[in-house]
C-alpha cells in the first residue's frame, strides 16, 4: 500500500468524492490511474482505497491523502502526468496493508481566509468592518468539546474537539481549525459565527445557544467554500516523502494560477473604483 499527499484547486471541481456527470477530485484521480493502467477499466476503485476525507465543491486542499495497492514505480511525479494542473500528487509514503486513509487520520487541519476590512471605507462590497479582537472571542468560545449539531447538516459525528486560532494578514483574517473529523459543512458555519460576533451583528453569548442541546430556529449559513483550504492530515506513524520534481511542478501550476487570480482581482478593483469614483 501507498499513500499520496494530493494538492488541488477546488474551483473547477464539485468537490472530491465522485458523482455522476459533473467533474470532480476522485473521478480524476481514477481516470489518472486508468490511463496509467493502475486501475482497470471495469473497476471503480483501486484495491484498498480510502481518501482523508471529502471537500465540498469549491475547496481546496495541499494535503488530501489518498492510499491504495499501488506499484513501486508509481511515484507521484508519474501520477502527475496523467494529472491536470489544477490536481498535483507531490508526496508519498509506504504504508502497512491495513492503513485507512479516513479512519486512521488522528487530526485535520483547515484554514479559511476570510474578507475582513478593519474600516468600513476599505470594503470593496459594502460589508461592515470585523474586529479581530471579537472574531478570536468567538473562535475561543466555540473551541472545546461539544455537540455541534447546530452547525451542520448531519445527525451523527456532531461531537468534536476543536481548536484553533486567529491572525490578521491585511484585509484577512486566516482562520486555523483543528479537530479529529469535522462533520459537513462545520468549518464553514464556524466561519460564519466569528464573522457575525466580529461584525458585531451578534454577541459572544449567543454562541452558547447554538452550543447547546437544543435545535435553533435558525442555523448560520454556510461561508463561501473557495476560501477555504484543507491544510494537513495527520497520521501517527506515517512519514511522507517529497517528491521534489513533483513539488516544483505543482507549486509552478499554483503560482500560475494565483498570478491568474490577482490580475482579475485588480480588475475588478479597478471597475469598483471607476464606478465609485464618478469618472465618465
Amino acid at each position: 500500500m501507498r499513500a499520496f499527499r494530493l494538492a488541488y484547486d477546488g474551483r473547477p471541481f464539485y468537490g472530491f468524492q465522485r458523482q455522476p456527470d459533473v467533474p470532480t477530485v476522485e473521478d480524476t484521480l481514477f481516470d489518472a490511474l486508468r490511463s496509467l493502467s493502475v486501475l482497470s477499466t471495469d473497476a471503480s476503485r483501486p484495491v484498498g482505497y480510502a481518501a482523508a476525507g471529502r471537500t465540498d465543491t469549491g475547496v481546496s486542499a495541499v494535503a488530501q491523502t489518498v492510499a491504495f495497492d499501488a506499484p513501486e514505480w508509481l511515484k507521484p511525479r508519474v501520477l502527475n502526468s496523467e494529472l491536470p494542473g489544477t490536481i498535483r500528487a507531490w508526496a508519498s509514503a509506504d504504508v502497512d496493508d491495513d492503513f485507512h486513509a479516513t479512519h486512521h487520520a488522528v487530526r485535520r487541519e483547515y484554514s479559511y481566509r476570510l474578507y475582513a476590512p478593519q474600516h468600513e471605507a476599505q470594503s470593496f462590497d459594502g460589508r461592515p468592518p470585523v474586529d479581530a479582537d471579537r472574531a478570536a472571542a468567538a473562535l475561543t468560545a466555540l473551541c472545546g468539546s461539544h455537540d455541534f449539531h447546530n452547525l451542520t447538516p448531519d445527525d451523527e459525528g456532531t461531537r468534536r474537539g476543536l481548536s484553533g486560532w486567529v491572525d490578521r494578514d491585511g484585509e484577512f483574517l486566516l482562520i486555523e481549525f483543528a479537530a479529529g473529523g469535522f462533520a459537513r459543512e462545520l468549518v464553514r458555519r464556524l466561519v460564519s459565527v466569528i464573522r457575525l460576533v466580529g461584525t458585531g451583528h451578534r454577541d459572544v453569548a449567543w454562541i452558547e445557544n447554538l452550543l447547546g442541546p437544543e435545535p435553533v430556529e435558525q442555523r448560520p449559513p454556510a461561508a463561501p467554500p473557495e476560501p477555504l483550504l484543507l491544510s494537513d492530515v495527520r497520521y501517527p506513524g506515517v512519514d511522507f516523502e517529497r517528491d521534489p520534481e513533483a513539488a516544483e511542478s505543482g507549486a509552478v501550476a499554483f503560482g500560475e494560477r494565483a498570478i491568474e487570480s490577482q490580475a482579475r482581482s485588480r480588475v475588478s478593483r479597478a471597475v469598483v473604483d471607476r464606478l465609485r469614483g464618478g469618472d465618465q
